[in-house]
């Protein structure tokens, strides 16, 4: 008969399940069943989110009215959501040419005032909604919500995102006409404009449409002085560091500077080698590793194995075999005196020690 093996959870999972939010269901209710089945791991972090901090919104006494949500959402006019696929601003190549491209009539929404009171209404209705049920979440015992009120406040945080993008969409044109119009040719145009929408959601968020203006003429000075922030970041930036960057000053040469130095050192002492003939090399062999490495002088370049074969008379095969027993002598030449001094130094370093034992 088999047994059916249960995996256990990874360590990750462990945790993640340590860190899970709680929803409290009722037993027995099938709703509390519904939601607990649809609240995904997304759901889950941004449940938590939202439950950590506490929503900001724009209040109006409308909020508190009877049936506030059906005359927010129902009883107005629907507002026509803006056309996006003309805006790629990065991909557009930044001559005088596209700077001056203007967006067709029929692919740009204007909104009258009217109508942005409409969607700034309903935006902050539903933040204030995400606001109320935070402070109700709060003051339940153990903080934990239940399956209706989780469900409710992703639902309203989600309707506040939605009109927010679309708010943030019906305007980026305006940013586009203010990159184009700032004069700021050390700051590349891309990032002026994604410094500029970031400009423009901080205004979405605090504009208060119950003043009577329009959201351009509070968005334009926002994006503005994002701008400025930007040059300004840009200008301190350059007088800490003047020089651009250069990718080889972040890599470091030591390894090839000790290479370098270690093989200078190398040739010097084979050079003194075959100079002295601490190796007892044979005559024709001082003459093919003299000429084939080009040490009888510093300027002479060195030969070629039929160069040097034409010298002493033997062919070039015949000048490698003397060349590889002449290479030999000398790397048994390095080998000794290197060994010699560890060992010398190894002894002078004992002795030290052996005399302290004594005492």
């Amino acid at each position: 008969m088999n047994r059916v093996q249960h995996k256990s959870p990874s360590p990750l999972e462990q945790v993640r399940r340590r860190h899970r939010v709680r929803v409290a269901t009722t037993p027995g209710s099938a709703s509390s069943r519904k939601v607990t089945r649809k609240l995904s791991p997304a759901d889950e972090r941004l449940l938590q989110r939202l439950l950590q901090g506490e929503q900001d919104f724009i209040d109006s006494p409308a909020f508190y009215e009877e049936n506030a949500e059906h005359q927010i959402y129902t009883e107005v006019p629907d507002v026509q959501k803006p056309d996006t696929t003309w805006y790629h601003p990065v991909m557009d190549d930044l001559s005088s040419a596209s700077r001056t491209r203007t967006i067709k009539s029929s692919q740009q929404v204007i909104l009258t005032g009217a109508e942005e009171r409409i969607l700034f209404h309903q935006f902050n209705y539903a933040r204030y909604c995400v606001n109320k049920l935070q402070k109700a979440i709060r003051s339940q015992p153990g903080q934990v919500p239940t399956a209706e009120q989780a469900e409710e406040i992703l639902g309203w945080h989600r309707r506040a995102e939605r009109i927010r993008e679309q708010i943030a969409e019906t305007n980026l044109a305006l940013v586009l006409a203010m990159a184009k119009r700032t004069r700021m040719s050390e700051v590349d145009f891309a990032d002026l404009v994604s410094e500029g929408n970031m400009a423009l959601l901080r205004a979405v968020d605090k504009f208060d449409a119950g003043r009577g203006y329009k959201f351009s003429t509070y968005a334009c000075r926002a994006i503005l002085k994002a701008f400025s922030r930007q040059g300004m970041k840009l200008s301190k930036y350059r007088q800490r560091f003047p020089t651009d960057f250069d990718p080889k000053l972040e890599k470091s040469n030591f390894l090839e500077t000790k290479r370098a130095d270690f093989e200078k050192d190398t040739a010097a002492e084979v050079r003194e080698i075959v100079q002295d003939n601490r190796a007892e090399l044979t005559d024709v062999e001082r003459t093919v590793i003299e000429h084939r490495f080009g040490l009888e002088s510093g300027e002479e370049k060195p030969m070629t194995l039929e160069q040097v074969g034409q010298i002493i008379g033997v062919t070039k095969e015949r000048v490698r075999q003397i060349q590889n027993k002449a290479m030999e002598k000398i790397r048994r030449e390095l080998e000794s005196k290197f060994l010699g001094q560890n060992q010398e130094d190894a002894e002078q370093n004992e002795e030290p020690g052996k005399a302290v034992a004594g005492k």
